[in-house]
């Protein structure tokens, strides 16, 4: 298995490519395995980051020939996805969280990485996304309470904030708007309640946007610069993260796991400008971007220092990955229908 250094591709030209880079393991990631115990639980393991961030900790263990169990559980809506991950050596569990039998099926495991969430459909059915973030922390912190735990939040956590104070910091006030966000300040809560309680040490990831070249705010950025479809400008900043090196953080964050908690804000270090990308990707793309409103005074964003300052700076940059993209919306690459909202600044989903 080929180890990511400093040659990333020009272009990406299909799925089977991208997949190969997005679970390329870093020489960092590749020492770190090193020091997991088997098994390695991944739960949630069914949705848009699990099943890569599976094969990357499958390809960083075989890179150190290091012999650890990975096992990825999920209710797996994808029906064909167990086999696949099953033919890379991972082992997969079907299960549904929120039953407590499906928790009580699981082997425990000394390091869990825990992707569970929902999110878009929330205004339509506030109580699923409550239930799903409160109730099924509860049962895994129970389960595992002899565990060490990564616990994949949001940046949705914070409130809006100015872009020249450069972000949300992990200490800030959790007061954030819309029924979502304040389920995921309950996520974190029930979580840091059994860590105080019950000494689990875990870390608690606050992701802003992870990207790849089939969805992510970058993707719907350039897919309306492409079809010509006005780009909202009111929530005119953001950060986000190659898909990438997002899951290479997560399973590293198990050396910051704590008791109780520690937070730590997710992305790039740096904060981007809706309507610079979208000229950017204008002249790659060979259009005009189209716009509304106006930026306002304020957007969801974080500060990525302390984490950086600790896992390293995350390897792919934007001008990388507006290319890639640019390249990938050219010539008709997938999308997996799966849009964001960036837009949205009254926290519906």
């Amino acid at each position: 298995m080929a180890v990511i250094d400093d040659n990333l591709p020009e272009r990406i030209e299909t799925e089977n490519e991208l997949e190969l880079l997005l679970s390329r393991p870093s020489r960092a990631l590749v020492e770190f395995i090193k020091t997991l115990e088997s098994p390695l639980l991944i739960l949630g393991a069914g949705g848009k980051m699990g099943p890569i961030l599976a094969l990357l900790a499958r390809n960083a263990a075989e890179a150190a020939g290091h012999p650890l169990k990975i096992i990825a559980a999920s209710r797996f809506s994808d029906e064909q996805l167990p086999a696949r991950l099953n033919r890379h050596g991972i082992e997969t569990r079907r299960c549904d969280l929120l039953e407590r039998g499906g928790i009580e099926s699981l082997p425990v495991a000394p390091n869990i990485l825990y992707l569970v969430g929902l999110k878009f459909g929330t205004t339509e059915n506030p109580s699923a996304t409550w239930a799903v973030n409160t109730i099924v922390p509860t049962r895994v912190a129970e389960r595992f309470s002899n565990s060490r735990i990564v616990a994949l939040s949001t940046g949705n956590v914070y409130p809006l904030s100015d872009p020249n104070n450069g972000g949300a910091v992990e200490t800030d006030p959790l007061t954030p708007v819309g029924e979502y966000a304040n389920a995921a300040v309950a996520r974190e809560r029930v979580f840091e309640f059994h860590s105080r309680a019950q000494q689990i040490p875990i870390a608690l990831l606050r992701l802003f946007y992870a990207v790849e070249l089939r969805y992510g705010v970058l993707v719907d950025i350039a897919r309306k610069v492409h079809s010509g479809e006005a780009i909202d400008l009111g929530n005119g900043y953001f950060n986000c993260i190659w898909q990438g090196d997002a899951n290479e953080m997560v399973i590293r964050a198990l050396s910051l796991a704590t008791a109780p908690p520690s937070a730590w804000n997710l992305c790039r270090p740096e904060i981007f400008s809706v309507r610079q990308a979208a000229n950017a990707f204008g002249e790659f793309l060979g259009r005009t971007p189209a716009f509304r409103d106006q930026e306002s005074r304020t957007a969801l964003l974080g500060n990525s220092n302390p984490l950086c300052a600790r896992l390293g700076t995350p390897s792919v940059s934007l001008e990388k990955m507006l290319r890639w993209i640019s390249h990938w919306v050219k010539r008709g690459g997938r999308d997996l229908g799966k849009p964001t909202h960036f837009e949205a600044r009254d926290g519906r989903y």
